[in-house]
């Protein structure tokens, strides 16, 4: 049989998802031929008042009307079906529905439900939408190749069948960019994702497909991956919630990508989420079933409630990074970091100390150098197998990236060894923000979190993010780092600065960048960035910011 061109293989993925999306009953509405910019009022036009109800409610207070009986699981389901196949015809985020299993799942659970009279677990009936590449039992498994793209799982990834087991509903996959090594989500089987708040930007990657399909309201709690920011920077750029945890906090079995083994710098799985209260119910349930029973790697460490009541009756102490020393944020970035340090001020008990950025460069330096030891080889071997043309972004994040190179075990040593150093040095610097030590010893006063930019701006336009290090620098840290919406752009307050002189040719690249009427009505969110395996302090950290400020300060729905 002669083998497929990649162009065939993308017309068949492509029509695939377009009959997963005709499935559904009733049927999924057209949009208008002609899309404005900003799609996110779409949906409310299109849809009936009960599913508009349903679809931007959050997870929480979902899983509440399921057990209370007020919903129906297949309500519920059938509800966010119809989004996300609105959403990826907005902004094409899906690589597939799967309407059958999802309402015979939710009929399943429904029936337990009018049996048992209660929830048969904490995730009972609730929608929970998956990047591609977390394998599904007997569904393709591609990672966003050409090439790969007759791959199937053999099971369903760890990470699924615990909250399977805790009672969701898996109804959607979504996009991925090529070589999964993006900030943006690009590839040749489905084409670009774009920003439901503005189609001429991103949505981010990796896991952009999620953060696209949930900015949209076609999921509220989604599952994500992360080595450089892929959950962070789509939660950022779509005005979500979303967490890199520190790294064998969850479990990754049944993933599906190239350097499978490598551990120089070590990928994660999270949650992205409408709400801060998903991300806490994503993490609890996954670390509750004790998946390091069955997946050793795993950190046999629960999930403990309110860590930052370690603090005492001192103040909360938060180091502000106003930038890295490197590239400057936008204006609108720099105004949201502002507004917020502004309210923090008058919450008392909080001390707010300025956080100096401690050689960002040469940590992007260690990095690049680790994510790619076999000089990308497997990535090049997957792309070129298929004949498929090279994304703008891969071509940056590989061929024009001057750290990729193959390693010898002594050059990957060498890395491995800076990379060590240079975490203790951060971590001096982190001990060295205390006001002194307990009689035990401990440092007492130190800064509890980093408030910080999640990128150089606002969700980027198409084929320009290429500046990481606001994300990544947190990945080389291993530091536990959650992404939360402040604000929207303005661009009659958020002008730019003309007389900016910038400190080097990767600023100048993105202060070029900046058009306040480009990005107006984006999302601006900020980062909360915490030490190794203090992921639970970082989220009740937020939690007591949001309560004394009333964050975010726009809305997204």
């Amino acid at each position: 049989m002669t083998e497929k061109s990649w162009q065939e293989v993308a017309a068949i993925a492509q029509e695939y998802r377009d009959e997963s999306i005709k499935r559904v009953e009733p049927c999924v509405p057209d949009v208008p031929k002609y899309l404005p910019r900003d799609v996110t009022s779409i949906p409310k036009e299109l849809l009936s008042k009960e599913e508009i109800a349903i679809t931007e409610t959050a997870a929480e207070d979902l899983l509440e009307s399921i057990a209370s009986g007020h919903l129906s699981s297949t309500a519920v389901v059938k509800a966010f079906l119809r989004r996300a196949g609105l959403a990826q015809k907005l902004v094409n985020c899906v690589t597939e529905l799967l309407p059958e299993r999802a309402l015979a799942r939710a009929k399943s659970l429904d029936e337990y439900y009018s049996e048992h009279k209660r929830p048969i677990g904490p995730l009972h009936g609730l929608p929970i939408s998956v990047k591609e590449h977390v394998g599904m039992k007997g569904l393709g498994l591609n990672a966003g190749f050409i090439s790969w793209y007759d791959r199937k799982a053999e099971d369903d990834a760890h990470i699924l069948k615990i909250l399977w087991n805790a009672g969701c509903v898996f109804y959607v996959r979504t996009t991925e960019p090529q070589t999964l090594m993006h900030l943006e989500t690009s590839n040749n089987l489905y084409g670009v994702t774009v920003n439901p708040f503005n189609r001429e930007l991103t949505s981010g990657g990796s896991s952009g497909g999620e953060g696209a399909l949930i900015g949209l309201r076609g999921s509220c709690l989604g599952v994500g991956t992360d080595i450089g920011g892929s959950i962070r920077s789509p939660a950022a750029n779509n005005g979500l919630y979303g967490l890199r945890p520190t790294s064998f906090r969850l479990p990754v079995d049944g993933w599906s990508a190239t350097m499978a083994g490598s551990e120089h710098i070590i990928p994660v799985i999270g949650p992205l989420s409408t709400s801060l209260e998903g991300v806490k119910i994503f993490m609890k349930t996954v670390i509750a079933a004790k998946p390091w029973l069955t997946e050793p790697s795993v950190l046999p460490m629960p999930w403990i409630d309110n860590q930052s009541d370690r603090v005492g009756g001192r103040p909360l102490k938060i180091g502000i990074l106003w930038d890295d020393g490197v590239v400057k944020p936008h204006p609108p970035v720099m105004r949201a970091l502002h507004e917020v340090v502004q309210k923090l001020k008058g919450i008392n008990g909080l001390e707010i100390v300025d956080w100096k950025p401690y050689k960002h460069d040469e940590a992007w330096e260690i990095l690049a150098s680790l994510y790619f030891c076999d000089g990308a080889k497997e990535e090049i071997e997957a792309v070129n197998a298929s004949g498929e043309p090279w994304r703008p972004m891969s071509t940056f994040i590989i061929k024009e990236n001057p750290f990729v190179k193959s390693h010898s075990i002594g050059d990957a040593w060498y890395w491995q060894t800076r990379r060590d150093q240079y975490r203790r040095a951060y971590a001096k610097l982190w001990n060295e923000t205390s006001t002194g030590k307990d009689e035990h010893g401990d440092f007492e006063g130190a800064v509890d979190v980093i408030l910080c930019p999640v990128g150089p701006g606002v969700a980027p336009l198409l084929d320009t993010a290429k500046y990481w290090c606001y994300t990544s620098q947190w990945n080389l840290l291993d530091y536990p780092a959650l992404v939360f919406p402040v604000t929207r752009v303005d661009s009659k307050v958020d002008v730019a600065n003309k007389d900016y002189k910038p400190m080097n040719e990767k600023d100048d690249f993105n202060y070029k960048l900046y058009d306040p009427e480009k990005f107006h009505g984006a999302p601006v969110s900020l980062q909360l960035v915490g030490r190794r395996y203090e992921d639970e302090k970082v989220l009740d950290i937020l939690g007591y910011i949001k309560e004394k400020t009333g964050l975010p300060f726009a809305t997204y729905t």
